[in-house]
């Protein structure tokens, strides 16, 4: 299997306090700055390396609205850019309290171009570092393809959640293991922690009808 033929599958990983110890800082040849408004198009473009399409617009558009609807001055205060020295946004990340009960993290990307760079965690540094004991658990949803974010979310304090079903999405953790021990380092997959996931977010999930993170 190439990285290019990983099917997207549910990955759900939880953080009940920061590991510290991950933390670093940008480097001073970038700055952060929230997401414009004027800019809501390169956010939608960011997730999708393959080129952006119709389709990915469509799904874009109705996620914005039904996640963030309502709530957009809030979305750009949280949504961060990191830019290069001609203002371009090369990364992106924001926290956002889904349903309004639980927080997470959405949308990490940074453009396959600038990966390895230390960008991505200096801009999770940036998220995490200010968060107060009683925003956490913080939860995530990814992908196998994104098996290095993975590691990166392993090193700050999160771990890979049991279950069936989150909501009304398969979890496909069972399924997706073999393939991070394919293309994991070894010893980033040995320390990857697999928990059960807290009885109130079933609970929670169970009664939504739309995915917020």
């Amino acid at each position: 299997m190439t990285e290019e033929e990983i099917h997207d599958k549910n990955i759900f990983m939880m953080c009940e306090a920061l590991n510290f110890n991950a933390l670093s800082i940008l480097s001073n040849e970038y700055i952060v700055r929230n997401c414009r408004p004027d800019e809501l198009d390169i956010w939608k473009a960011f997730p999708f390396d393959e080129g952006f399409n119709d389709e990915f617009d469509r799904f874009m558009i109705d996620y914005f609205q039904t996640t963030y609807g309502g709530n957009e001055d809030l979305f750009f205060t949280k949504t961060l850019f990191v830019c290069d020295e001609k203002d371009k946004p090369i990364a992106t990340c924001l926290i956002w309290k889904a349903y309004d009960e639980f927080n997470t993290i959405q949308w990490f990307k940074v453009l396959k171009g600038c990966e390895g760079k230390g960008i991505g965690r200096a801009l999770l540094s940036i998220i995490m570092r200010d968060l107060k004991p009683e925003d956490y658990p913080i939860y995530l949803h990814t992908q196998p393809s994104s098996y290095r974010a993975i590691k990166l979310y392993s090193d700050f304090g999160f771990s890979l959640l049991s279950g069936e079903k989150f909501g009304y999405r398969q979890n496909d953790l069972e399924e997706c293991l073999p393939i991070l021990k394919e293309f994991m380092p070894e010893k980033d997959f040995l320390n990857l922690e697999i928990i059960e996931a807290p009885k109130n977010i079933g609970k929670i999930l169970s009664n939504q009808k739309t995915f917020q993170f």
